[in-house]
């Protein structure tokens, strides 16, 4: 397929590998022009501008860092929206608010365009390994027409109903459900190490008996050693899907006590200077909380 790709961050840049490997043919756009030019040593076309990376595509894929940043390369004049040709999709694969989600559904069915939020689930490794798990909502037919897209790029594809917005949802819940793993885990390995016990011997038998999950696994590693790198997810992202989950439960008026515990834990680590940390890093917050310093008492 004939795709546009605009965002080529850590996590961009990994897909859009993918999806050249596979055989589709890409124009690329990005605002530092360094990440594009890596990608056309590979076969990518460099677009200017993102109007030009849109015009004549069957596809265009965005995966850029939030609302903000999709907002302004979709509906500022002479963008995507205006260059994107009728009937050609628009795959928002951004961890973006249900509020832009919405909207965008409105603005591409205006233009005769189709919209499906394709939100992600992993890390930059899993990017580049083409692991990541893909929640796609939107047109039935749209979706299954991409599907060798997302084959490139995903271990798993999971379809949830033609109402675009709702991949959204499921995937700001998912990672605050990442978020309160991240917190209990914090909490539990700052008892242990207050208590002298040893929070690595304290994780081998969670992880080996009630929790076996990777997440607990892999994030609970990084926070029984205190150690966040390397950084695979900024904790301004992190706070930034808070965010914008809370005001998806306000609006839908359900209280989510834990994501307010959560934010105010996001809050604390950036007016420590923590926002080149890891996400994960609010872990540290319950250390310090605790009076532990470096794993030790203080």
């Amino acid at each position: 397929m004939k795709i546009g790709f605009i965002g080529l961050g850590n996590m961009g840049s990994a897909m859009a590998r993918n999806l050249i490997n596979a055989g589709h043919d890409l124009i690329v756009y990005n605002r530092t022009k360094s990440r594009a030019e890596e990608l056309q040593r590979l076969g990518a076309k460099l677009a200017d501008t993102p109007a030009a990376a849109t015009a004549g595509v069957e596809a265009l894929i965005t995966m850029l860092a939030d609302d903000r940043a999709v907002e302004a390369v979709t509906f500022e004049p002479g963008l995507t929206i205006e260059s994107l040709p009728a009937g050609a999709a628009h795959i928002s694969m951004s961890t973006i608010s249900v509020a832009l989600s919405r909207r965008l559904q409105k603005a591409h069915a205006e233009k005769h365009q189709t919209y499906v939020a394709a939100p992600v689930f992993g890390r930059p490794d899993a990017a580049a390994g083409a692991k990541l798990f893909i929640v796609a909502a939107g047109p039935t037919q749209q979706i299954e027409k991409c599907r060798s897209l997302f084959s490139a790029m995903g271990q798993k594809l999971f379809v949830v109903n033609e109402d675009a917005p709702a991949a959204n949802l499921i995937k700001l819940s998912g990672n605050f459900l990442i978020t309160t793993v991240i917190e209990s885990l914090a909490e539990a390995c700052a008892l242990m190490r207050k208590s002298g016990v040893d929070p690595q011997k304290f994780l081998e038998v969670m992880t080996e008996s009630l929790f076996a999950a990777p997440v607990y696994k892999n994030y609970g590693a990084m926070i029984a050693a205190d150690k966040f790198e390397p950084v695979g997810f900024k904790m301004p992202l992190g706070f930034k899907d808070n965010r914008l989950v809370l005001a998806a439960a306000e609006e839908a008026a359900v209280p989510m006590p834990m994501a307010s515990v959560v934010h105010d834990r996001f809050v604390a680590a950036l007016a420590q200077g923590m926002e080149n940390a890891d996400w994960s890093a609010i872990a540290h917050i319950a250390y310090t909380s605790a009076g532990l310093s470096d794993g030790r008492k203080s």
